[in-house]
């Protein structure tokens, strides 16, 4: 049974330049999503959202394989991220942080399917953020990336020359209403590769000024 890989499928939207800016046009994928806020590198709460999507993402791949005869990678970790005026927003300082960690879900994984992983990793494991699980889409559309190679907190310039690009090109956020959102693609293992080597997906959607 072969198995599909959709960051090699889909190599526009995870493989981008770490040293240019790129223009993706980013399609409505399927998710599963939590919401939560506070610094991530402290916050219990986001820790077992992470268990949660995780245990529940191989769940269900599983649920395919045996099923549906379709294998797959289960797909990294993502986030957005924002605070309720984004011009506060800091790198530094990420108490105040509002977050949605997500997890993209294959086209052909249905509600069922999810609804019965669920279900299964409530009886076996019961993580604490399970219930607050939610599937559901997502359409960025028109958007701008980049890679960032390091550790999280050495993002700034990279966001910077993101959004200089945007704003030097013609063109303005857009997406996210109320407010901007900030989204990460986390392609590394966090706990297995060396802070200077992390790589990151920036990316922020976006329109042509009018």
């Amino acid at each position: 049974m072969p198995k599909r890989d959709f960051k090699k499928e889909n190599k526009e939207l995870y493989n981008p330049s770490a040293k240019e800016v790129s223009i993706v046009d980013v399609p409505e994928m399927n998710f599963l999503m939590i919401d939560g806020e506070g610094d991530p590198n402290t916050s219990q709460e986001y820790q077992a959202s992470i268990e949660a999507l995780f245990s529940v993402s191989f769940k269900v791949k599983f649920i395919s394989e045996k099923e549906n005869s379709q294998d797959y990678v289960v797909m990294p970790l993502e986030g957005l991220w924002w605070v309720e005026n984004m011009e506060d927003f800091s790198i530094q300082d990420k108490s105040g942080w509002k977050w949605t960690a997500m997890i993209r879900q294959p086209g052909f994984i249905t509600k069922d399917m999810m609804k019965k992983a669920i279900e299964e990793v409530e009886k076996k494991k019961n993580p604490p953020a399970l219930s607050r699980i939610r599937f559901e889409s997502l359409h960025e559309g028109l958007s701008a990336q980049i890679m960032h190679i390091g550790p999280y907190s050495e993002e700034g310039p990279t966001i910077e020359k993101l959004h200089n690009f945007i704003e030097e090109n013609g063109y303005e956020f857009d997406g996210y209403i109320p407010g901007e959102k900030h989204h990460e693609i986390y392609i590394s293992n966090m706990r297995r590769t060396n802070p200077e080597k992390l790589k990151t997906i920036i990316r922020q959607p976006m329109k042509r000024r009018s």
